[in-house]
């Protein structure tokens, strides 16, 4: 299984969330979790960032780490919070 699979999985889990009303994921966007601890900080990130060369970077922490089990039930990032939003909001600047 790839990371696209692994991402269709979790971007099908967050359809089954939506339909409940339980999260607010817009059109274009998906859910990740991110974080080293046991609480993980939820990040609603545009689709567009998961062909980006560093947010792909991520991607493979969380293949290493979780393999294609995700705890939190979408896609968890296991990095310190602050160095997601710094690559993230560098992302969004350009």
């Amino acid at each position: 299984m790839g990371i696209r699979q692994m991402l269709k999985r979790s971007l099908s889990s967050e359809k089954r969330s939506n339909s409940t009303g339980s999260f607010d994921v817009p059109k274009g966007h998906c859910a990740v979790y991110v974080g080293e601890s046991e609480y993980k900080q939820r990040f609603i990130v545009p689709i567009s960032y998961l062909n980006h060369p560093s947010f792909q970077d991520f991607l493979f922490q969380a293949e290493e780490e979780f393999g294609f089990y995700h705890p939190m039930g979408g896609l968890t990032i296991p990095c310190r919070e602050d160095l997601f939003v710094d690559v993230t909001s560098s992302l969004r600047r350009t």
